[in-house]
């Protein structure tokens, strides 16, 4: 990670304001991180905690001017998916960051398990449900586009940027039970409670910035603590398996 050591890293965080968001910002400031945040302006009140310790640039995070004065300088962004609406939500706010962003950032980009990037990953019969009511419900609702965040990856892993795509499992509150364990599929045994917390979730979205092992990356994670990783603990630093970072 190319970063003067005269000032902490500056990192944006786009999509600040949620619940994975506000844990990002608060572990990035934890870190000594100099930290912007992107939210829509209606919800930049939910950042009070954070007043006058981040910049907070208001909008939407498809806004390709927003973005681009956001990330300006940046060495890392960190980027919360989300396949709202019909009018490729997901797919603009990937492609302004990865336009927008200084060469050589690293870019960190989160998402479900039901994203792949090679076909490979062996998805249970409940996930492969949960996706098409999904998909269905969008359609009706007109709410959220599951094929736009799926598009917005698919550019994400064909760009020449420095990317990470971390795919999260199920999600629960709950206080950090440490760094989540990740497989390159789904389908690896490690993974089968299908459990992380969400603190965790954001943990391993900030610590993937200083982490070049992740570089070109789509990591499916699992909390530590959950069953399936206590059991496969033994078999967590061979193989696909990765238990540490940084």
């Amino acid at each position: 990670m190319e970063n003067s050591s005269a000032r902490p890293m500056k990192v944006c965080i786009v999509g600040a304001s949620g619940k994975l968001g506000r844990y990002m910002v608060k572990h990035a400031l934890d870190r000594g991180y100099d930290v912007v945040g992107v939210c829509r302006e209606k919800s930049v009140a939910k950042l009070d905690a954070f007043k006058g310790r981040i910049k907070i640039f208001p909008g939407p995070t498809n806004d390709r001017e927003v973005i681009g004065k956001a990330v300006a300088g940046c060495d890392g962004v960190l980027t919360v998916l989300v396949p709202w609406g019909r009018s490729q939500y997901a797919t603009g706010t990937a492609q302004a960051v990865m336009d927008l962003a200084r060469p050589g950032a690293r870019l960190i980009f989160s998402c479900g398990w039901h994203i792949t990037r090679d076909g490979l990953d062996k998805f249970s019969s409940l996930l492969k449900w949960q996706e098409r009511a999904a998909r269905w419900i969008g359609s009706f609702t007109r709410l959220l586009d599951i094929d736009d965040q799926i598009e917005a990856c698919r550019r994400i892993f064909n760009s020449g940027t420095r990317w990470t795509v971390v795919r999260g499992s199920d999600l629960e509150e709950g206080e950090s039970q440490g760094l989540p364990v990740w497989s390159r599929h789904v389908g690896d045994p490690i993974l089968e409670s299908n459990l992380t917390r969400r603190v965790d979730f954001a943990l391993f979205m900030v610590a993937a910035l200083e982490n070049d092992e992740l570089i070109h990356e789509s990591p499916a994670i699992v909390g530590c603590q959950s069953t399936s990783a206590r059991t496969h603990a033994a078999a967590a630093d061979g193989g696909e398996r990765r238990s540490h970072m940084p």
